[in-house]
């Protein structure tokens, strides 16, 4: 079953607040998706979110930690790519990224939309930051506004 990613349905959030957390390897396609999601949000009320800009995909689920222990946040957006080579360290990496995002999520009890997306090319990375309903940017967006808004109706926060 596919979801439909409609951005024109998704909840308002005013007064939210979001960091975005961003790899600096492979800049271009995902400054694309960074700011698809930036635009979705501030449609959706949502006052701009600070971008940060960090070494590599494994260091953000540390700076995502940090963060939430600075200030409170409503939810905190990860992008980066890790692209498979001829060694495990792919596997490695990506496992890493994700068990720590898990970690952080669960321990400070604030949601991480995880956009960091595993590719075996530069071409899969490209398709999906295009200006069009398959950019990430689209997909992060709608899941951020739509578990602040169930946080907000369910929880009260």
């Amino acid at each position: 079953m596919q979801v439909e990613l409609d951005p024109n349905v998704m909840p308002k959030i005013p007064g939210a607040k979001v960091a975005i957390l961003q790899a600096k390897w492979y800049r271009e396609p995902i400054d694309k998706m960074v700011q698809k999601t930036v635009d979705l949000l501030v449609a959706a009320d949502c006052p701009k979110p600070e971008v940060h800009i960090l070494p590599g995909s494994l260091e953000l689920p540390l700076a995502a930690q940090a963060l939430m222990r600075k200030e409170k946040y409503d939810a905190i957006i990860c992008f980066g790519a890790i692209m498979q080579g001829e060694t495990k360290h792919f596997d490695m990496i990506m496992n890493m990224c994700a068990e720590g995002f898990n970690n952080v999520m669960l321990e400070e009890g604030v949601p991480i939309i995880m956009e960091v997306i595993p590719i075996g090319n530069m071409d899969q990375l490209v398709a999906r930051s295009q200006d069009n309903a398959f950019n990430k940017g689209v997909e992060a967006a709608i899941a951020t506004a739509e578990i602040i808004d169930w946080r907000r109706r369910n929880l009260g926060t």
